[in-house]
C-alpha cells in the first residue's frame, strides 16, 4: 500500500467520524422526545440525562394521547385531510400556472408573471389582517375549506415549475401543435411527465409545510372540533401543569407522516435536484 493511498484512507476515515459526530448531534434531540415520550413526567428532565427510562410509560403515555381525554385522532384526521388536500389543489394549481407563464404566449404574460412574482416579497404577516377581515365576510373563516384556499397557491411553487417547464424544447410543444394537440392535451401527455420530479419534489416541501403549519390554524380557526395537531398538542398544557411526557408522544405520533412521506418520496426529491442542477 502506497503513502498517498494510506494518507487517502485516513482522511476519509476521519471524515467518516466527524460526519457521524455531527449526525449524532442532528439526532439528538429526536432521541430525546422519544425517550421522554416514553417516560412517566418525573423523569422527563432529569439530570443526567436518562435515554432509557427507568420506568416504562410507553402504553399509558400513547393511549393516553390518542383515546384519552382529548380525541386526538381526530385532529390527526383534521390535519391529513387538509394537508393532502391542499397538496393535491397547490400542485395542480402551480403546475397549470407555470406551464402557462411558460409555454403559452398571450399579451402582457410577462408583465402578469413580475406582478405574481411580486407578491412573493410580502410578508405574510402584513396580509393577515385583510386576509382575516375577508375570510368573515365571504364565510370561510373556521372552516377547513378556507384553510385550505390559504395554500392552494403557492408563488414560490409557480417560480420553481415555471424554471423547470422553460427546459422543455419549445420543439415538443410544436410538433404536438402540428398533430392537432391542444395545450390540455400537450400539459398531460407531455410537459406533465417531463416536470414529475419537480413536480414530486414541490409536493413533498407543500405537505410538510402545511402540516407544520402552526400560524393559519390558530388564526383562522376557532372550534374546537376543527383544530389540526399542532393546535391540539398545547392542551397538553393545563391548569394543572404541563404534561411534557405526553406532549413528546403527540409529537413523535405528528412527525411519523413526515418520515413516511420523505422515505417514500425521497428519490423523487434527489432527481428534482439534480435535473434543477443540470439546468443550473
Amino acid at each position: 500500500m502506497t503513502t498517498t493511498t494510506r494518507t487517502a484512507k485516513v482522511r476519509k476515515g476521519i471524515l467518516t467520524a466527524i460526519m457521524f459526530a455531527i449526525s449524532v448531534l442532528f439526532l439528538m434531540p429526536f432521541l430525546w422526545m422519544l425517550s421522554a415520550s416514553f417516560k412517566i413526567e418525573a423523569e422527563v428532565f432529569t439530570y443526567p440525562i436518562k435515554w432509557i427510562p427507568s420506568q416504562w410509560h410507553m402504553i399509558e403515555n400513547y393511549k393516553e394521547v390518542w383515546v384519552g381525554k382529548f380525541p386526538f385522532y381526530k385532529y390527526y384526521w383534521n390535519t391529513v385531510k387538509v394537508t393532502v388536500l391542499t397538496t393535491v389543489i397547490s400542485c395542480t394549481v402551480s403546475a397549470l400556472a407555470a406551464y402557462g407563464f411558460s409555454k403559452i404566449q398571450f399579451a402582457a404574460g410577462k408583465y402578469l408573471f413580475l406582478i405574481v412574482l411580486a407578491t412573493y416579497m410580502i410578508p405574510q404577516q402584513a396580509i393577515l389582517v385583510p386576509q382575516f377581515l375577508l375570510y368573515r365576510q365571504i364565510q370561510l373563516f373556521d372552516s377547513h375549506l378556507g384553510l385550505i384556499m390559504l395554500g392552494s397557491f403557492s408563488v414560490l411553487g409557480t417560480f420553481m415549475l415555471r424554471q423547470f417547464f422553460m427546459g422543455i424544447h419549445n420543439e415538443f410543444i410544436e410538433s404536438a401543435k402540428i398533430d392537432g394537440a391542444g395545450h390540455w392535451r400537450i400539459f398531460w401527455r407531455i410537459a406533465f411527465p417531463l416536470v414529475r420530479p419537480a413536480i414530486a419534489t414541490y409536493a413533498i416541501l407543500r405537505f410538510i409545510w402545511t402540516w407544520n403549519d402552526y400560524q393559519n390554524p390558530l388564526i383562522f380557526l376557532r372550534t374546537d372540533a376543527l383544530y389540526t395537531i399542532q393546535l391540539a398538542m398545547q392542551k397538553f398544557t393545563t391548569i394543572n401543569g404541563e404534561f411534557y411526557s405526553l406532549m413528546m408522544a403527540a409529537a413523535v405520533s405528528a412527525i411519523l407522516p413526515l418520515l413516511i412521506v420523505f422515505i417514500i418520496g425521497q428519490k423523487s426529491v434527489i432527481e428534482g435536484i439534480a435535473l434543477g442542477g443540470v439546468k443550473g
